[in-house]
């Protein structure tokens, strides 16, 4: 599989993802770039007075880009600092002059955040959010001419600014930059789970056209983001296995195991059945794969086969052909029974099906949608997503189907894809904003993960991603329950 590629690797003089560093201005002390290959940090000190005065003086990291981008960043300053107006954040500027015009996302040392901008020498503006102190992810988009500077406590949605009263060059010099504010002194920043994206165009056909993909391991107890490698494929839906020592995940109809200890990328063998979708998920005890293909026999609608997680030659077939479409989503603890949004009758409602006889129940009845239904690791409960209620909410019910209790009660998140950890105490699910329509789950949009405890509670955000379908639809956590996988998208910057 050689159209993966590891990212720690890319930029110049080990820059991570970026292409150059340099001091922009007259600095009296320069500055300096430390970049972790293995957490994926940078670590950047720099000194200088003004910062989008009518001249700039700051340490500068950046890449050139071009047309629309999405960068992202959760920052923090180290030490107390000298100066209560040093400023960290992301710049996007026509070339590395001291005077060019730029666009500012900016976190100040004493807790205001602005949206800074210069059309030319002479002419400056600055929007301020109110002071927070705790404000520690930062995001500056551009989409065509307008630009959106988006700040939070990590763990919170966002608050958003936005312009368009300045028009820089389609490619820019983007990155993130500390200034001190004060000539004598040097200040120091670490920023964390960086990305530069690059979206989707309003013209993309889903599901016929794609962006790349990243697959990336989330650790819940640091909050680190890993890129474990990056391809121009849509790579989707990654399974932990329970051993511990892969992913397994689907692009292009087949699916593959990454192996965590040498990087390799290996086809995982399901015979036949080389029409796979996102839907795929390991038994509890790991040792049985069930998998949607997409039969050619049956007008290509979506079937669930079983099969040894290793591979074979002649997966078995479980539901059956000619009565509607079959997205999988879950197997029991027992390994007798899968759950699956099922197309019977007119509408999607969740089914389960014999695992040996294909005999079906139908577990829920209601007008909407009804989908990622999934087991808790007792077997007691399903878990699952339905917008019964209007927008897209997370539920439970007992395993026979009965009891159904809603979990989630959000006005501003549509929610998918309730996965309970292995150890039972937490659910990941992904969210989407009320700008996608309750019964869709879309590729490329600005999503949340988000972490709740199995019984119910406040959710938290646990990360920013711009992706969607595919980046979390099946069961993910690592065996201990400490972590998470995924798949965020960008497309390429030439």
């Amino acid at each position: 599989m050689s159209y993966e590629k590891n990212l720690s690797s890319f930029g110049s003089d080990n820059l991570g993802i970026f292409d150059n560093t340099t001091d922009v201005g007259d600095v009296k002390h320069p500055g300096t770039v430390e970049y972790n290959p293995e957490t994926e940090e940078y670590t950047l000190t720099g000194s200088g007075f003004n910062m989008w005065a009518d001249t700039d003086e700051m340490r500068f990291l950046w890449k050139a880009v071009q047309g629309d981008f999405i960068l992202r960043a959760e920052v923090e300053f180290i030490g107390e600092g000298v100066d209560p107006h040093r400023k960290i954040g992301w710049t996007v500027r026509n070339s590395l002059s001291p005077h060019s015009a730029m666009v500012n996302g900016t976190v100040h040392g004493d807790g205001l955040v602005s949206l800074q901008f210069r059309k030319d020498f002479k002419t400056e503006t600055e929007q301020i959010v109110s002071p927070d102190s705790s404000t520690n992810v930062i995001q500056l988009a551009r989409i065509g001419n307008t630009y959106f500077f988006s700040v939070a406590k990590k763990g919170n949605p966002f608050t958003v600014l936005e312009t368009s009263d300045v028009s820089l060059r389609n490619e820019v010099l983007a990155g993130i930059y500390v200034c001190a504010h004060n000539p004598d002194v040097i200040e120091k920043a670490v920023f964390r789970n960086v990305r530069i994206i690059k979206p989707a165009p309003e013209d993309l056909v889903q599901y016929q056209q794609y962006l790349g993909s990243r697959m990336e391991v989330l650790d819940l107890e640091t909050g680190n983001r890993t890129i474990l490698f990056d391809s121009e494929h849509s790579v989707q839906a990654p399974n932990w296995t329970v051993d511990g020592k892969k992913l397994i995940y689907n692009s292009n109809g087949y699916l593959y195991n990454y192996h965590f200890d040498s990087g390799e990328i290996t086809q995982l063998n399901t015979g036949f059945a080389t029409n796979n979708n996102n839907d795929h998920v390991l038994s509890f005890d790991g040792s049985m794969l069930a998998i949607s293909h997409h039969n050619p026999e049956d007008e290509n609608t979506s079937t669930i086969y079983t099969l040894p997680v290793d591979g074979s030659d002649n997966p078995k077939q479980v539901t059956k052909s000619g009565i509607g479409a079959s997205y999988l989503h879950g197997i029991s603890p027992d390994k007798k029974t899968v759950i699956f949004t099922g197309q019977r009758n007119g509408k999607y409602d969740i089914h389960a099906a014999d695992i040996e006889t294909g005999e079906e129940i139908q577990l829920t009845d209601t007008p909407g949608l009804d989908d990622g239904s999934e087991y808790s690791p007792d077997g007691e409960f399903i878990y699952f997503n339905s917008d019964r209620t209007g927008n897209m909410q997370l539920w439970r019910m007992k395993a026979d189907g009965s009891e159904e209790t809603q979990m989630t009660f959000d006005e501003n998140y549509n929610n998918w894809f309730p996965h309970v950890s292995p150890d039972g105490k937490w659910i990941v699910f992904m969210s989407f904003g009320t700008d996608v329509q309750p019964s869709q789950h879309p590729f490329y949009k600005n999503v949340t993960l988000r972490l709740m405890p199995i019984e119910g509670g406040e959710p938290k955000i646990i990360a920013y991603v711009y992706g969607g379908q595919g980046t979390i639809n099946v069961p993910s956590w690592s065996p201990d329950s400490k972590k998470i996988a995924f798949v965020s998208n960008s497309g390429r910057f030439f």
